[in-house]
């Protein structure tokens, strides 16, 4: 519960309708509460950070003056909403945020009815607003609707597409540019420099000024205002309330505002662990390479072997393990800002002029460039690699982060290579061989560590579609894709089992699967993604064309979104643990149970 004492104000709200009994004097004294509460909650437990604290003012502000729910405020980027969550009923279980059970680490419509679209990715505020203006105009509802845009999410190309058609159907809608000159790396770009403009109040020596740019697309200009002054603050947000048509109100915020470390080093307390707020984040103790590190350094490597190497990314250079890269070959670093579509398209462009570019990319953020993966790389066979991060179970994010279905959107596109390498050292032989293989090639890599094998630092890559079999047994066969080989090594020991490290979902090894089907009584396959579609469905496509019939397991994860909680914890829940492994495994086959050896 809340210290009464030491947040006297903000211990009084519970909901929206309770900030309105504050008198508009004592408002920057809340202001002054809810960001040391967010300071001091968020330390505790760790999780998004320097983004709620630059909207503490405008998520007061935004509740004082609107009526919320009634009043639509939607907003974009959902790492800024933690504000927003304790303003609206959730202020006692913030510290459970990301947590199994707890809040959801971004804005999700079932959680709270505050919160009006779901959003875990950038850029889709302002289409969302927009369809909520049209439908509640054409009813004849008076309410308010608001997009709040920011965080670098302004960069993404689907908001000028809604820009484009809001300005065309000219609705009730205002949008809040919360300009704080970052995503998670500083913004990039043409835009930022006008914004930089704007933020410097210059304008143009010829031709129209920087504000046009949102003027011409239909938009009433209003700003910049400073985001922390909340009477300035408030004063315009009034003057545009209740104007007629697209207003965009730009907001000017300090990523991390009110705590100095995270003001200075905004890029590292995007998002935290737990930390002492006294002392501040502590540096990371050495250990294992993470799964990112070693596409990092193996980027690094092969860029001095090879200089026809891009590497692009859609500004994730942090998460995805580019920062070394990005100093060291400047020139050949592309950060695209929040665009993965124009990322995609844009390798296959250097792709096509003969450079041999890298997509750096999360396997949820792929996703939103399906079209351009398909149309503008796979169809024209053109030499594209994709380094896939946080694939499979991804943990405290989300359902919107996870990566479940990268093996089955991807092995259905013909001319791709599709790779799942079982521990550190195979993900850098794969990420050579997707790289010298003139083609589309995936490499999809788990969130986090491995399981600590040491790395070779030569640069091998590993014949295309070859298994490699860990554990010769008999009877049965556990086929194991990526990160699943070591529980299904622990529980292949325990049943006498072969354990293939299968490695390429496409193509397969599909000589080893038939002398395995041949050979064996019954096969499992083993995958961190959806079983719908995915590896084990290759695998079983593959023994129905051959008309082989044979008892056929498929573990993986199951048709539905996973909710947040540690990676370790979903594992265990979709039963991709050892644990899980063996139950399944004597559920569906009980005559092995007499030959299982103790583990």
């Amino acid at each position: 519960m809340i210290d009464y004492v030491r947040y006297p104000l903000l211990a009084r709200i519970d909901s929206p309708a309770d900030l309105k009994h504050i008198p508009e004097a004592d408002l920057p004294k809340l202001a002054e509460e809810l960001r040391a509460y967010l300071i001091e909650s968020v330390a505790s437990v760790g999780g998004h950070f320097g983004a709620g604290l630059g909207v503490v003012e405008l998520s007061i502000a935004l509740h004082y003056l609107y009526e919320a729910p009634r009043d639509r405020i939607v907003w974009d980027v959902g790492h800024q909403g933690y504000p927003h969550k304790i303003l609206t009923g959730r202020r006692d279980a913030i510290t459970t945020i990301k947590k199994k059970g707890g809040l959801a680490p971004f804005l999700k419509r079932e959680e709270s009815e505050y919160d009006t679209f779901g959003v875990g990715h950038a850029s889709t505020s302002i289409s969302a607003a927009l369809g909520m203006a049209i439908a509640l105009q054409r009813r004849g509802d008076d309410r308010k609707v608001v997009a709040v845009i920011g965080d670098g999410a302004i960069t993404g190309g689907m908001a000028y597409e809604a820009l484009n058609h809001a300005g065309g159907v000219a609705p009730d809608l205002l949008v809040v540019l919360n300009d704080n000159g970052m995503s998670i790396s500083e913004n990039v770009g043409g835009l930022d420099r006008t914004l930089a403009r704007l933020r410097a109040g210059e304008a143009g020596e010829s031709g129209p000024h920087p504000e046009a740019l949102f003027e011409e697309l239909g938009f009433a200009y209003s700003g910049p205002v400073d985001g922390h002054d909340l009477p300035k603050l408030l004063a315009a947000l009034r003057t545009v309330k209740d104007r007629r048509g697209p207003q965009l109100l730009h907001v000017v915020t300090t990523k991390g505002k009110g705590y100095a470390p995270a003001e200075r080093a905004q890029i590292e307390y995007h998002a935290v662990g737990q930390f002492d707020p006294a002392r501040g984040v502590a540096p990371r103790a050495s250990k294992a390479p993470t799964y990112s590190e070693v596409f990092g350094d193996w980027l690094c490597d092969m860029a001095r072997v090879d200089k026809r190497l891009a590497a692009i990314t859609p500004a994730m250079r942090e998460g995805s393990g580019l920062v070394r890269f990005s100093q060291e070959f400047p020139d050949r670093y592309f950060d695209v800002a929040i665009a993965e579509q124009h990322a995609v398209t844009l390798a296959a462009g250097l792709a096509c002029e003969g450079l041999k570019p890298v997509v750096a990319i999360y396997s949820t953020f792929l996703q939103r460039a399906y079209d351009q993966l398909i149309h503008d790389v796979a169809l024209q066979n053109l030499d594209v690699t994709f380094a896939i991060d946080r694939a499979g179970v991804v943990g405290p994010d989300g359902p919107t982060h996870a990566g479940s279905f990268d093996l089955s959107y991807l092995r259905c596109i013909p001319n791709m290579i599709v790779m799942a390498p079982a521990d550190e050292n195979e993900c850098r032989q794969l990420l050579t061989t997707g790289f010298r293989h003139a083609g589309p090639a995936a490499i999809r890599y788990p969130r986090g560590g491995g399981p600590g094998v040491a790395i070779d630092s030569a640069l091998d890559g590993l014949p295309i579609g070859k298994a490699e079999v860990r554990r010769h047994g008999s009877r049965l066969a556990l086929l194991a894709f990526g990160c699943t080989l070591a529980p299904a090594q622990v529980v292949g020991d325990e049943f006498g089992a072969t354990v293939v490290n299968m490695r390429f979902v496409k193509p397969l090894d599909e000589a080893l699967i038939l002398e395995l089907a041949r050979t064996h009584d019954a096969l499992v396959t083993l995958e961190d993604n959806v079983i719908a579609g995915g590896a084990g469905s290759a695998v079983a496509e593959w023994l129905a064309t051959n008309g082989i019939q044979i008892p056929l397991l498929q573990l993986g994860l199951p048709d539905q979104f996973l909710e947040h909680a540690t990676r370790e914890q979903l594992l265990t829940e979709t039963g991709l643990d050892a644990d899980g492994i063996r139950r399944a495994i004597l559920a569906r086959f009980p005559q092995y149970a007499s030959t299982r050896r103790s583990a």
